[in-house]
């Protein structure tokens, strides 16, 4: 059952993504998408190097503020027919997006999905945990893992924009990139003002799902209370996935309006475009199985009943160690930081506090191994998805961040090491 279950925990985020596909196929169909990256790259002749850093520190500000990750699912296709048409391969797309709002996720700060779930799991055991420490720690992790995130993915980008030869994608992926991405062999297109107006619509549609999905609550901010509860029956601010699904139709259906689509062009364009998708919806499915499958066997709480009992006789430097690594395989086997927060901080949390160590960097332990092993781990929806929308195989990711993946470990041990001997 551990697949159908799967299904039915994914089913809201499965038809934001059909729902997405439609929409994005409206707009394409209107010409206004291939209209505007043609201008865009245009603008940027000579600099389209700049867009990388400017996209991946939003991204991760993302993350570290609301945990930033499915919500990327629409950016995928959208940036890699960008950074294609601008002379990078699909690679540097998903490098961009990915690695931009993971790195944001390793240093969550404010995101309630993780530092805040977590600080919430270790007042429920009664401690109470220090805001500012946390707050600190995850500064510094945001800080070092999105500089290098950045540097690595525009030395790879500057490589394979000089050179198409010194791409990592296969023979296959490259047919597919410029089969779903290229625009070598596409005229000049003009940009009309109907295309100017259904850009900009597309532009207000993603601003509102940024703001829509940042827990204003959380923060203090009140001023978006009630908005749209009586539309949506959530607050501006509580939207999730099948509020979005239904806005992001809505928009689509206007975009046709504007385009001056008929009817069956407007059904068959959403068709279409959510039939694209349906792979993605698939992976996503199949990688919320697995998770279910772990928590239905109790292989979780196994695997940190074994691995709690091991650490607490290790000195602070091997406990944050091996903290880090039981981390980076509960996060493979639960790739939703929440669940594993309530799972793991009762008991991490509570160990290290009575073995007279910092439960509040036990926190960014727990923030930064499930950050890290969520950038690659298959279990991962978001990884999957957005590989299968950019067309790049699993395998050639994992070859691309090798090096990556161990460097940022290092790195985030670096400071949690650091930040446990003077915490403690």
């Amino acid at each position: 059952m551990a697949p159908f279950n799967g299904f039915r925990d994914a089913i809201e985020i499965s038809v934001f993504i059909l729902v997405l596909g439609g929409f994005l196929n409206i707009v394409t169909q209107s010409g206004a998408l291939e209209s505007g990256i043609q201008t865009v790259v245009k603008k940027l002749k000579g600099n389209e190097l700049i867009i990388i850093p400017i996209l991946m520190v939003l991204f991760s500000i993302g993350g570290s503020t609301y945990g930033m990750a499915e919500e990327t699912i629409p950016f995928y296709s959208l940036l890699t027919a960008t950074l294609v048409a601008a002379g990078f391969d699909t690679i540097v797309a998903v490098g961009t997006v990915l690695l931009g709002s993971g790195s944001g996720v390793i240093g969550s700060t404010v995101n309630p999905f993780s530092t805040g779930v977590a600080m919430d799991a270790l007042r429920g055991i009664g401690i109470q945990p220090n805001t500012g420490v946390i707050l600190l720690i995850g500064f510094m992790l945001w800080a070092v893992s999105t500089a290098y995130s950045i540097f690595i993915v525009m030395r790879y980008a500057k490589k394979v924009k000089e050179d198409k030869g010194s791409t990592i994608l296969s023979l296959q992926e490259q047919e597919d990139m410029k089969e779903n991405f290229g625009q070598e062999d596409k005229k000049d297109l003009t940009f009309t003002k109907r295309h100017k107006i259904i850009l900009s619509i597309f532009a207000f549609c993603f601003l509102v799902m940024i703001v829509s999905l940042i827990p204003w609550g959380d923060f203090g901010v009140t001023i978006f209370d009630g908005w749209t509860s009586f539309l949506t029956g959530e607050s501006f601010g509580d939207w999730y996935f099948g509020d979005l699904a239904m806005w992001f139709f809505i928009i689509g259906l206007i975009c046709a309006i504007v385009g001056r689509f008929s009817e069956k062009e407007t059904v068959d364009s959403f068709v279409e475009g959510s039939k694209d998708m349906l792979s993605v919806v698939l992976i996503i499915v199949v990688a919320r199985g697995a998770s279910v499958l772990m928590s239905t066997t109790y292989l979780d709480l196994f695997i940190l009943d074994k691995a709690a009992g091991l650490l607490q006789d290790f000195s602070p430097i091997l406990f944050v160690i091996g903290a880090y690594v039981l981390y980076l395989g509960l996060s493979f086997i639960i790739p939703s930081t929440s669940g594993l927060a309530y799972v793991s901080i009762p008991v991490m949390g509570g160990l290290a506090n009575n073995i007279g160590l910092s439960p509040d960097v036990m926190v960014m332990i727990f923030a930064s191994g499930c950050g890290l092993i969520n950038l690659i781990t298959p279990t991962s929806g978001v990884v999957m998805g957005g590989l299968e929308v950019s067309k790049v195989n699993y395998s050639t990711w994992i070859k691309f961040m090798r090096k990556p993946i161990i460097v940022l470990g290092v790195l985030n041990l670096l400071i949690l090491i650091i930040s446990m001997l003077v915490a403690s």
